[in-house]
């Protein structure tokens, strides 16, 4: 099965060695015929705590880092 990856906005880099990444998505509602957005938040892996709140960043799904950090930091957008 691929792995997850996801792109969204840093919300948090207040714990060390973790950012919070704030993912969009938008689909459309299968009854009523609505675009709805759904916002989620990830912890994130960051191992040189080098990404700060306001990056776009793109984190892939990994190994369990702890009970809520199963994703890591893949590379920073600009």
């Amino acid at each position: 099965m691929p792995k997850k990856i996801l792109t969204g906005l840093v919300v948090s880099d207040k714990p060390n060695k973790t950012i919070t990444v704030l993912i969009e998505r938008k689909y459309s509602h299968p009854v009523l015929k609505k675009v709805i957005k759904v916002k989620k938040k990830y912890n994130a892996h960051d191992e040189d705590n080098k990404y700060k709140t306001g990056d776009k960043v793109t984190i892939v799904e990994s190994k369990p880092f702890s009970k809520n950090k199963k994703f890591r930091v893949m590379e920073n957008l600009k």
